[in-house]
């Protein structure tokens, strides 16, 4: 039974529920909008390579959750769901995240008609042994790609850095040797393991009725007991990074850099997006574009436009990271924690930080105008026990000394490594 909800701080109002299987479901009504948006995710990702099968633990090669996405298109009855979607006039797409796949589309016309496919296709393997090798040549030459971009090789050669054990620290398409692993048997027990309904949940946005995508998800989904898959808790890494700094030399323009740090772990519900505010209010306090800090940087020549901070909560692990062109890596990343030891022993400006929450405000209130965002938004929220239409409120009880408070704890000279691309023959 849906259940409606009233926001009126924000002046929406929402339906969710929970169906016998235990697939859960939000629908945000827009009567009027033109187009509308259904968000099918399901919880399990890069860093889902374990799970009890019929009492036997089993182990999948890294990147088969993001193998089982590419697949998951294909029906036997349709062939390639995406290009029926598409000849329907709707945009579809998927991707696959440390902790979550996520299958949606956006559409026009024929909503209803393209939801049954997008339900079908998440709840019907289709595996062959001669798809999924013609599959692999097409991930492989991807995996090519992003290991010619050297953004992508900073970024999870700081990951590397920062933990020892964590799949996190791996690419969520895996390597051309853990994919040569991967049959169509592995993905009919990856399938098995993890797309349970108990393990997902539906968002809808849009010029929809609530119950009619509640009536659909009950006839298309798995009449089946609401049982979660059986997984492992991630393991404990130490508060220190594995290694302090790792360096590479790549035919690029400029140096480049990612510092980070490991934060808290396990967060979930309020506490998980109560921790992830306050910590970009910390973030964007400390070195945000009209900082003290950016501005010092900026005015000497160490940084430019591409300097940027980011904080990532993933699969029982976060971290922040911070970085960008520069001369001067080691020079920058000591700036930056002077000043994180400056601002954790005097505080942070209550002005400043006034302006900065402000201005998060208002990031909030936009992201409700994305249908993306808001499905994406219901659907981590629901993953996490949290109602991502109440993160207004969470974001009125941050204060400038949680954010200091944060600075103090977690962005230390201790806890940082940084990854470096220096330009070849430099």
């Amino acid at each position: 039974m849906l259940r409606k909800h009233e926001y009126p701080r924000i002046g929406e109002s929402i339906l969710s529920g929970e169906l016998e299987n235990g697939i859960s479901l939000t629908v945000a009504p827009k009567p009027g909008f033109r187009r509308s948006m259904a968000f099918l995710a399901v919880k399990c990702g890069g860093a889902d390579r374990s799970a009890v099968l019929d009492g036997v633990r089993r182990e999948f090669p890294a990147g088969t959750a993001h193998f089982a996405e590419h697949r998951m298109f294909e029906l036997p009855d349709l062939g390639d769901a995406m290009a029926v979607m598409s000849r329907r006039g709707a945009n579809a797409n998927a991707f696959t995240s440390p902790d979550s796949t996520a299958f949606f589309f956006e559409c026009g016309d024929m909503f209803y008609e393209n939801l049954e496919l997008l339900l079908r296709l998440v709840t019907t393997p289709c595996f062959t042994e001669e798809d999924v090798d013609r599959e692999r040549e097409i991930i492989a030459s991807e995996i090519r790609m992003t290991a010619d971009d050297p953004e992508d090789a900073m970024y999870y050669a700081l990951l590397r850095a920062l933990y020892e054990r964590s799949p996190i620290r791996e690419d969520v398409a895996g390597t051309e040797e853990s994919i040569s692993g991967i049959t169509a048997g592995t993905l009919r027990d990856f399938h098995r393991a993890f797309y349970t309904p108990a393990n997902m949940t539906l968002a809808a946005v849009g010029d929809v009725e609530p119950e009619r995508v509640f009536e659909m998800a009950r006839g298309l989904t798995p009449a089946v007991p609401p049982v979660l898959p059986r997984r492992e808790k991630p393991e404990r890494e130490q508060d220190r990074p594995a290694k302090y700094r790792i360096e590479s030399a790549w035919d690029i323009g400029a140096p480049m850099f990612l510092a980070g740090a490991k934060t808290a772990r396990d967060l979930r519900g309020r506490e998980s997006v109560r921790f992830e505010l306050t910590a970009e209010l910390a973030l964007g306090s400390l070195m945000g574009a009209a900082s003290p800090l950016y501005r010092r940087l900026y005015d000497e020549g160490l940084i430019n436009e591409t300097f940027g901070y980011d904080f990532e909560n993933a699969a029982g692990y976060s971290h922040l990271t911070f970085g960008g062109e520069t001369r001067d890596p080691s020079l920058v990343v000591l700036r930056v924690l002077e000043e994180a030891a400056a601002a954790a022993s005097r505080g942070i400006d209550p002005a400043y930080f006034a302006r900065r929450k402000k201005t998060m405000y208002g990031a909030c209130l936009r992201a409700l105008n994305s249908f993306e965002s808001v499905c994406a938004g219901a659907a981590e929220g629901a993953f996490a026990g949290f109602d991502y239409f109440d993160t207004l409120s969470v974001l009125d009880t941050v204060t400038a000394e949680d954010a200091r408070a944060f600075l103090a704890e977690y962005l230390t000279p201790e806890r940082t490594a940084v990854s470096v691309i220096n330009r070849k023959g430099r």
